[in-house]
């Protein structure tokens, strides 16, 4: 069978897209659902997830139709992709993908590039330089923009008595070598623009923190939108953000998600009956610090020793805040995401609707496959926010009206927005207070 052909369609056209990581498309659905993009090809390792792509096309979920690669990036040749789709370099408008992010992200034991799942970040950058697409996405966490080459545990720091740094341990060198590597595999050919943004602010129910990397061939400086959504000055809470024009839409939260579902065979993956007996014990929107002190320590053990990272042990949501971000597994213990009315996980339909998923949308694979596959997905309307501002460029460039961008030799830019959100519940003398970040408590009731 001869390879596909990329039909060279007129000008209306719509933009082509070739997605890199593509797992369940969360991303990538958000630029089919903005309505500017075709996606041509998807390369995915995970054969699940493959699976879902294919169905979902199949069953005109939406619009395209991509050729799925279910391989590993390393298995398949940029050119072999471009024979496969029928493209040469510099035709595609668009390359989008997120490396996987674990060796990252600040959550676990850092591995940096020492652990192979960070070589992607480089994997990614040699399919940049083969397909020169107009435009390049690239999405992470925002432990990438701290990152070095070489991790150093903390422990072992000049602070902590150790040696000095080495410039490839040094906090921020990853993302350095990739803009450096960049431009010399381009000749300069790109500019990048990196935008550390949280998905709640743009009215997702779902606090997740990101870094949305834009890389241009245009040589101009790329804008993110400000936040629509959070805390406006009206309410008695603390007031984080400030916007011009007006205030802000209050955040999307749980009960706007998944408050109106309703399912009579839930599918998911339950916590244990040691779990639920702890979780039982914990109020809606409340953790750990709501057991008494030896429940606590009874049921965390040396995690109650530990200084941070606890906020998730034996947490119950709140139906008033967005979700925490959601993880691959629900009913760890440290992780918890139990649902606010019922000692139960989340089941993976609510997790669907929490990253706003169509309802139609189907996942493929065993229960544990969907949940991975949805845990690890950018939020769809982070996608369409980003999708806007991509189609906007190139309706631009492609008119040569580029006067609302400025152009500029700088390589790289980082434009923090917003991205850190906190909203928690405290649990006082039986009385329980709601807020974003501590510094004035709205009284919510007993």
């Amino acid at each position: 069978m001869p390879p596909r052909r990329h039909n060279h369609l007129p000008e209306s056209r719509k933009k082509s897209v070739v997605s890199l990581f593509s797992g369940a498309l969360g991303m990538d659905l958000g630029f089919e659902l903005q309505g500017d993009f075709e996606i041509l090809a998807c390369v995915e390792v995970d054969k699940a997830a493959c699976e879902t792509i294919r169905t979902n096309a199949k069953q005109g979920h939406f619009e395209g139709n991509p050729k799925v690669f279910c391989r590993d990036l390393f298995e398949l040749s940029p050119q072999a992709l471009m024979d496969e789709v029928g493209i040469k370099p510099g035709e595609l408008d668009l390359l989008v993908g997120g490396p996987p992010c674990q060796s990252f992200s600040t959550a676990g034991r850092r591995q940096s590039v020492q652990d192979r799942r960070g070589t992607l970040l480089w994997r990614y950058l040699e399919f940049v330089v083969a397909l020169r697409p107009k435009v390049f996405v690239m999405e992470n966490v925002r432990g990438l923009m701290s990152a070095a080459l070489i991790h150093r545990p903390i422990a072992e720091r000049p602070e902590k008595g150790g040696r000095e740094l080495t410039d490839e341990e040094v906090p921020g060198s990853v993302i350095a070598k990739f803009v450096d590597d960049l431009r010399e595999k381009t000749d300069g050919q790109y500019r990048l623009d990196a935008f550390e943004v949280n998905s709640a602010n743009y009215g997702a129910p779902q606090i997740r923190e990101r870094v949305v990397f834009i890389g241009n061939s245009f040589g101009v400086e790329i804008e993110f939108p400000q936040p629509t959504h959070g805390v406006s000055a009206s309410n008695e809470q603390h007031d984080l953000f400030s916007r011009e024009g007006g205030e802000l839409v209050p955040w999307a939260t749980l009960r706007d998600a998944i408050g109106d579902l309703r399912e009579n065979d839930l599918e998911l993956m339950d916590f244990s009956p040691r779990k639920k007996r702890f979780l039982s014990l914990v109020p809606e929107g409340g953790n750990w610090r709501s057991l008494p002190v030896e429940v606590q320590q009874e049921s965390m053990g040396r995690a109650w020793f530990a200084k941070g990272g606890r906020s998730g042990w034996w947490r119950r949501l709140s139906w008033d805040f967005p979700c925490p971000t959601l993880v691959t597994m629900p009913n760890h213990a440290s992780t918890s995401l139990c649902h606010p009315d019922y000692v139960r996980t989340l089941s993976v339909k609510e997790y669907a609707r929490i990253q706003e998923f169509p309802d139609e949308w189907v996942f493929c694979g065993k229960t544990s496959e969907k949940y991975k596959q949805i845990g690890n997905a950018v939020p769809v309307r982070l996608g369409k926010v980003t999708a806007q501002v991509v189609s906007d460029l190139l309706n631009a460039m492609n008119s040569n009206d580029s006067s609302r961008y400025q152009r500029s030799a700088e390589p790289f830019r980082r434009i923090y927005i917003k991205s850190h959100v906190r909203t928690r519940r405290w649990f006082k003398a039986g009385e329980v207070f709601a807020g974003t970040d501590g510094e004035q408590l709205t009284y919510a009731g007993k």
